[in-house]
């Protein structure tokens, strides 16, 4: 038998700026999957056009499309157009439309809100 060693084999590290900019591409990542987005985009300049007493859900439905909820509230059955996009950092970003109709199928009521306005800015 002989006394020789087995030779080392050495691996080299990674220079420090590729994990640098992997770190940095890894939280990128975790901040843009800190968004969540619900519901779906609705035409909101439409909003102006609903007549109470007038609409009919017909129209409401060719011009918003299929509701993206609907339900009952106060025995009037409603239609909810909504989308809220919601963000780790920064601002929610949100906007609903909220239709009520009579027994007729006839726009009883509606409320219809928005965090993309202009209210309360400096001009």
């Amino acid at each position: 038998m002989s006394n020789q060693t087995a030779p080392t084999i050495r691996i080299p590290r990674a220079p420090a700026m590729p994990r640098v900019l992997a770190g940095a591409l890894a939280c990128a990542w975790l901040i843009a999957a800190g968004c969540a987005t619900v519901g779906r985009d609705f035409p909101m300049g439409h909003v102006s056009e609903i007549r109470i007493g007038e609409t009919t859900q017909a129209e409401i439905r060719e011009t918003f499309g299929a509701p993206w909820r609907v339900g009952e509230e106060d025995g009037k059955r409603t239609w909810t157009y909504g989308k809220y996009r919601y963000r780790l950092l920064g601002r929610p970003r949100t906007s609903d439309l909220v239709v009520r109709f009579d027994d007729g199928g006839v726009v009883a009521s509606y409320s219809f809100s928005t965090t993309e306005h202009d209210e309360g800015k400096a001009d």
